[in-house]
């Protein structure tokens, strides 16, 4: 299996955020999209960096209140991990726990953005293949009776 299983499943939505934004509006955003975070993008297409909710209670940690009225730009992560739809899903897992991120933007050859897998995407695919797996070896078990 790999990265374009998870976008064919899921879709190729990217929840983005302008640089410019303020972190109080990201955070909004990340509460209504329901999601954990935001790829930081002035176009939509190029990746900026990553705004995650880490991201913003470090900003708050550090600055108090007045972070929320910071720019986005001024708490993203810049140096943004990502993968390519022929990964596989074990190397999305790997890198995931090594490096201790639990999104990974997609990208194209051209560095474009065509997708986000999160850590629940990469769960979810792996419970189903699971599933599957034990289902097969039910089946052969009760043939062999």
């Amino acid at each position: 299996m790999n990265v374009q299983s998870i976008l064919t499943a899921k879709g190729t939505e990217v929840a983005t955020v302008r640089p410019d934004a303020s972190l109080a509006q990201a955070a909004a955003d990340l509460r209504d999209r329901s999601v954990g975070a935001l790829v930081v993008s002035s176009d939509d297409s190029t990746i900026d960096g990553i705004l995650s909710e880490r991201d913003v209670v470090r900003a708050i940690a550090a600055h108090g209140a007045s972070a929320l009225g910071r720019t986005v730009a001024s708490a993203m992560s810049t140096q943004v991990i990502t993968c390519a739809v022929e990964d596989s899903v074990e190397s999305l897992m790997a890198s995931m726990t090594e490096r201790r991120i639990r999104h990974l933007p997609v990208v194209a050859p051209d560095a474009t953005l065509r997708g986000i897998v999160s850590i629940g995407d990469v769960v979810k695919l792996r419970l189903g293949q699971l599933e599957s797996e034990n289902q097969a070896l039910q089946d052969y078990v009760h043939q062999g009776r």
